[in-house]
């Protein structure tokens, strides 16, 4: 997957000591280049993107799913469920309602509601603890 556009996550405007805003010394290096949110998706399928990174290492970004792994503590056991809603968001109110999981997005799932622990468009799954 080609990234569709760039994304500088520098920092050139951080404000220097002395209390003047200092003009661009350096270009904009690749190394410091970003790429679009994944925005992982509650869907029918568990659909993943391969992407190269920086350094020729390989990053699996979850685009959609439909199961979590969920951890239940009182019990020490682990079990793969089916994600049935998102209940809420706490990094953004949108997501909930568009359907986005990211960590610490609380889901209700088959054994219950979990909290993500996972970050789904960093690590390729989606894991999460039994609330």
């Amino acid at each position: 997957m080609a990234k569709l556009a760039a994304y500088y996550q520098g920092n050139d405007n951080r404000k220097v000591s002395g209390g003047f805003r200092a003009r661009p010394y350096k270009v904009k290096r690749k190394a410091l280049g970003g790429g679009p949110p994944t925005n992982t998706r509650l869907g029918g399928v568990d659909r993943r993107l391969i992407e190269r990174v920086t350094g020729g290492g390989f990053k699996i970004r979850l685009a959609e799913v439909s199961y979590a792994n969920v951890y239940d503590k009182g019990s020490g056991t682990c079990r793969k469920a089916k994600i049935l809603r998102i209940v809420e968001s706490p990094a953004n109110s949108d997501f909930a309602k568009r359907g986005i999981i990211v960590k610490g997005t609380i889901i209700e799932t088959e054994v219950g509601r979990a909290v993500v622990t996972s970050r789904p468009g960093q690590d390729g799954v989606v894991n999460a603890v039994k609330i």
